[in-house]
This record gives C-alpha cells, sequence and structure tokens, in this order.
C-alpha cells in the first residue's frame, strides 16, 4: 500500500471561516493543556523513567467538562493533536528531537481529521468536512477512483487562504525498470545544479534575490506602522503576499525540473548534502534558502520513485570537485573561488561540471 496527497484550495464561508478559526484555536488549546500536564510529569518523574514510562497520557476529553466551547469543534482534530504531541514525546526520549515546544498564534495554523463513517466526501465542486458541512473547493485535478480518502489536514496561510490536503491510500507496486540512462547532479549555488551528461545548468532564477529590493521596501514600511493598527495589518497582508508569491514560484519551478528529470532518466546521482551546515559555515544562508536543495531533492525522489527508477545518494564527504573526472586524480585543496578545474593530466573542464560527472561515476559504482 502506498499513501499520495492532493492539496486544493477552500473557499469557506464567513461562518465557516469563523468555525476554522475555532477549531485551530482549540486544537492549539488543548495541545498546550497536554504539553503543560506532561512538562509537570516529565519534571516530576525525570529521575525515574520507569515511572515515567508508566504515567497516562491526557486525553482531549477531560478538558470538554471545564471548557465546553471545546465541543464545538470537530473532536477527531482534537484527537490528533494528541496524537501529534506523543508522536513528538516519542522522538524526544529517542533522541531525534529536542523536548516538545507550546505552540502559539504565530504557528501554522492547521489541524487534521481523519474519516469515520462517510464524515469526509468530495461532491461537484464541494468537499464535506466534520462540522463544517460542504466547504466549497477548487478541485483543479481529479482523484484516481481506487484512491481511498484517509485523512484531510485543513490549513489556513498568513495571507488569509484556506487549503485542504487529502490522504490518500492505495495499492500501488512500482515495476523496477531497468537502469539504462542515468545522470549525475552537482549542486550548484548559481543555477541549482549541473548535470553530467553536458555540464547544463538548471538556470534558477533566484526568485528570492529578485524580490529582495522590493521585500526590503515593504518591511521598512512596516516596521514604521503602529503594531496593531488597521495599516499595520494591510501592510502586514502585503509582505506576506510577497513571501508567498517567492515561495510558490520557487515551489512550481522545482516540481518542474524534477519532473524533466524523472521522466528523461532512470536513475539519477545525487551527493547527501548538509545544507544547513554549509550555509552556517560559508555564510551562504539565503544563496541556499532560496535554492531550496532539500525540498528539489524530495519531489526529485518520490517522482523517481512512483515510476519505479532509482535515486541515489552519494556520501557528502566524497570528493567529488577534487577528483578528475579524466584521470582520477584527487588534488589535496581546491579553494572556492577556482571556478576551472585544471589537472595535471591536462583535463580542463568547468568546477561543477567535472564535480557532476565524478558523481555519476560514484553512482554507477555503487549501482554495480
Amino acid at each position: 500500500m502506498a499513501n499520495k496527497a492532493y492539496k486544493f484550495r477552500l473557499y469557506p464561508t464567513q461562518e465557516q471561516e469563523q468555525l476554522l478559526a475555532k477549531t485551530f484555536g482549540c486544537v492549539r488549546f488543548v495541545y498546550n493543556k497536554m504539553l503543560s500536564e506532561q512538562k509537570e510529569t516529565y519534571e516530576q518523574f525525570k529521575d525515574d523513567k520507569e515511572t515515567l514510562k508508566k504515567q497516562k497520557f491526557p486525553t482531549p476529553a477531560k478538558y470538554k467538562e471545564e471548557f465546553a466551547w471545546l465541543k464545538e469543534v470537530d473532536s477527531l482534530a482534537l484527537a490528533n493533536a494528541q496524537l501529534n504531541l506523543q508522536k513528538a514525546y516519542k522522538n524526544f526520549f529517542s533522541g531525534r528531537a529536542e523536548f516538545p515546544k507550546f505552540k502559539n498564534r504565530k504557528a501554522r495554523q492547521s489541524y487534521t481529521t481523519n474519516v469515520v463513517n462517510g464524515n469526509i466526501m468530495l461532491l461537484d465542486g464541494y468537499i464535506k468536512l466534520p462540522k463544517l458541512k460542504l466547504v466549497k473547493m477548487k478541485q483543479h485535478r481529479e482523484i484516481p477512483s481506487h484512491h481511498i480518502i484517509k485523512s484531510c489536514t485543513v490549513s489556513r496561510t498568513k495571507t488569509g487562504k484556506y487549503y485542504v490536503s487529502i490522504l490518500t491510500e492505495y495499492e500501488h507496486q512500482p515495476v523496477p525498470k531497468e537502469v539504462q540512462a542515468v545522470v549525475g547532479i552537482d549542486f550548484s549555488m548559481n543555477g541549482l545544479f549541473v548535470d553530467s551528461e553536458e555540464g547544463k545548468t538548471a538556470n534558477y532564477p533566484r526568485f528570492y534575490r529578485q524580490a529582495l529590493e522590493k521585500l526590503a521596501k515593504e518591511q521598512r514600511i512596516l516596521s514604521r506602522r503602529k503594531k496593531g493598527s488597521n495599516r499595520w495589518h494591510k501592510q502586514r497582508l502585503k509582505v506576506a503576499k510577497l513571501h508567498e508569491r517567492i515561495a510558490n514560484q520557487r515551489k512550481d519551478f522545482l516540481h518542474k525540473e524534477s519532473h524533466k528529470l524523472s521522466k528523461q532518466y532512470d536513475c539519477v546521482v545525487i551527493e547527501d548534502l548538509n545544507m544547513k551546515g554549509m550555509s552556517q559555515a560559508l555564510n551562504f544562508g539565503k544563496s541556499v534558502a532560496d535554492n531550496a536543495w532539500g525540498m528539489f531533492t524530495t519531489f526529485l525522489q518520490y517522482k523517481l520513485e512512483e515510476q519505479g527508477k532509482k535515486i541515489i545518494k552519494i556520501d557528502k564527504w566524497f570528493p567529488s570537485s577534487k577528483t578528475c573526472s579524466c584521470c582520477g586524480q584527487v588534488k589535496e585543496s581546491l579553494s572556492l573561488s577556482e571556478r576551472i578545474f585544471h589537472c595535471e593530466c591536462g583535463f580542463v573542464a568547468d568546477r561543477d561540471w567535472n564535480a557532476s560527472i565524478n558523481v555519476k561515476h560514484e553512482g554507477l559504482r555503487l549501482l554495480a
């Protein structure tokens, strides 16, 4: 069985918007209440791990008597808040994450609800959701009939737009494709990546850099407004819309580039890079964040796997830039300012193209 999510724009009525705002608030309230209790329990028994494990986890139902307004919203949304907190705790105790933090109003506004007895249904131009009933929806693509809806996540953006992400489950056993066409791609700060076949770059437009001047101007105006005033809210919305546009442009570009690669090649070889470390160590924070390499590799991976194709991630310490793709000799040092690779054997090539060829060779070695 496999899962796939479909995201659509929602157009709720004014009454539905009020109920959605209540639901977001109640989910956040219940999450923080349960976290507060768990934090007290943890502080009390943190030295006695066996007793700590036996402590029962609080449930949303216990708060409904004291806070009657919790009954107005979808109970499954509150139940999912509990599950999310339990997952956060599990990650903390396994060492995968920090101790769970309280949620504030600035956090992402969303909640998840599950399918129970046909409470969620897709109708012509509408989606039926618990408590909300029929909500107008822009369904720009069809969900295949063999996909079974499991849950829905309703979210609101900073600009006031509503979306629903519909998680489906379906039987999917992709037939592994015979690997014939292989490409190696090397991360490039300017063009996103360089491929090993012709040394072509993705020519990433650097949307954030393009909008930087306009963004700085609008944020400067916002800083001069009185916080909480009508003019401040109007300006805040302008800044949020700019950020949203940049994010949408970036996502659209990355989807299209990853789609091209997944259609053209049977196997794509990339480096397993630590982008956070790279941005901090080399002071390339804005450029690295603008490229969104992590998002690109995620898109590429699921698009390849859906078709039974492969993605190979090679070790981040593999010296792809220092190795000569012609004779295999490894240079002792190579500064970032050297954009043309020169080897003693006479081989001369663009630094990133040379690296992408080495990435491909290493991928073929691992494949074999």
